[in-house]
């Protein structure tokens, strides 16, 4: 049984921001909000958030028993077919008579575009608002649990890193190398583990392993990994060099530790991000590489392995300032050089009063 009054706290913090934005009650469908105010991870997640009240879970019969027991969650309603949930959700909407309800806009598993549209139909007289911003408001500052785990999320990503470097040989496939990585991140408990294997001289930004690519002579390869503890994650990247590198490749990995260097003593609460991404822009040009810099160099670790802020991909989310114990990842932009592969030096790092701690500890220059 996870501790209620931790959790909810959490509810009544986002409770009260409903109420200041005249919200009657939330519909939370992504698995990560719905672990952070149920402290379970529950697939194909229902949660109904009053503004006033106690919220409902509505969880699928012969799961029930399971998800009352760990959970603080009182009111659970059961369903055996996908119209039952459905209709069980528009009955208590009706019930309630909530006329603005949010939604948390967001892409993950088990958040279901036919659901929410589904949920428009059988509800045409509800108002529904993106909550999502509200949601992260909270979530984007870690407490010393999350921490916790995201400390250990760290290691583990330092472990499968590890095995992935210790596997590269010539001839060694991406697939190969990211099983690698995979099977120790998921012996040392991680269940959710990811990797990314860039191997050679065509730079990928998303390298999802391929096993028809396999190392070379001369090759650059980029390793991106993520683990999670308890379903909090931690991010972290390395390249390693066939052989003795080249001017050139030497040079464009001393620009990315140094543009890491930069990032890491410039970021401090209150300072904006947009303000470090400047700076790193003018690094890398002056060093030669301003047309491979992929721009947004930092994201936020969480229930997520990516989430907001997140610069790559919301350029909004670069006017964030940084704020006490966030938890954030960077240089998640890499070096993209044709002819060369991809760059990139990442770590996971916490926000502290006077700067930032590194989680993810491991060498920058690696030749094999």
């Amino acid at each position: 049984m996870v501790e209620e009054n931790f959790f909810r706290e959490r509810v009544e913090k986002f409770q009260q921001l409903m109420r200041e934005n005249n919200i009657d009650a939330s519909m939370i469908r992504t698995l990560s909000s719905f672990i952070y105010f149920t402290g379970v991870k529950w697939l194909r997640p229902a949660l109904l958030i009053p503004a006033e009240g106690e919220p409902v879970a509505f969880i699928f019969e012969y799961e029930a028993d399971e998800f009352k027991e760990k959970t603080w969650i009182k009111n659970v309603k059961t369903w055996r077919r996908t119209p039952e949930l459905m209709g069980s959700v528009t009955k208590a909407i009706r019930e309630g008579n909530y006329k603005r309800i949010g939604f948390d806009y967001s892409v993950e598993r088990d958040s279901f575009v036919l659901f929410f549209e589904l949920f428009k139909k059988l509800n045409p007289k509800v108002e529904v608002v993106d909550v999502h911003a509200l949601i992260m408001k909270l979530r984007m500052i870690k407490d010393a649990k999350e921490i916790e785990y995201i400390q250990k999320a760290s290691n583990i990503a330092v472990k499968g890193i590890t095995s992935a470097i210790n596997t590269i040989d010539t001839n060694v496939s991406e697939t190969e190398i990211a099983a690698e990585a995979i099977y120790t991140m998921m012996k040392s408990g991680s269940e959710h583990p990811h990797v990314y294997v860039n191997v050679g001289p065509k730079p990928r930004v998303h390298a999802e392993p391929r096993s028809n690519v396999k190392v070379k002579p001369g090759d650059v390869i980029n390793i991106v990994v993520g683990a999670d503890f308890n379903n909090y994650h931690s991010n972290m990247s390395r390249t390693v060099f066939m052989g003795t590198p080249s001017e050139e490749k030497r040079e464009a990995l001393e620009t990315m530790i140094k543009v890491q260097d930069l990032a890491a003593s410039s970021l401090k609460p209150g300072v904006k991000f947009i303000e470090i991404e400047k700076k790193i822009k003018e690094l890398v040009e002056k060093k030669g590489f301003g047309k491979y810099y992929v721009e947004g160099f930092v994201h936020s670790v969480g229930l997520l392995i990516e989430e907001d802020p997140i610069t790559t991909i919301v350029v909004q989310h670069r006017r964030y300032e940084a704020v006490e114990n966030m938890v954030l990842a960077f240089i998640h932009a890499p070096l993209t050089i044709p002819g060369i592969g991809s760059i990139k030096c990442e770590d996971t790092f916490t926000v502290k009063a006077d700067g930032v701690k590194k989680l993810t500890e491991y060498e920058y220059e690696i030749s094999k």
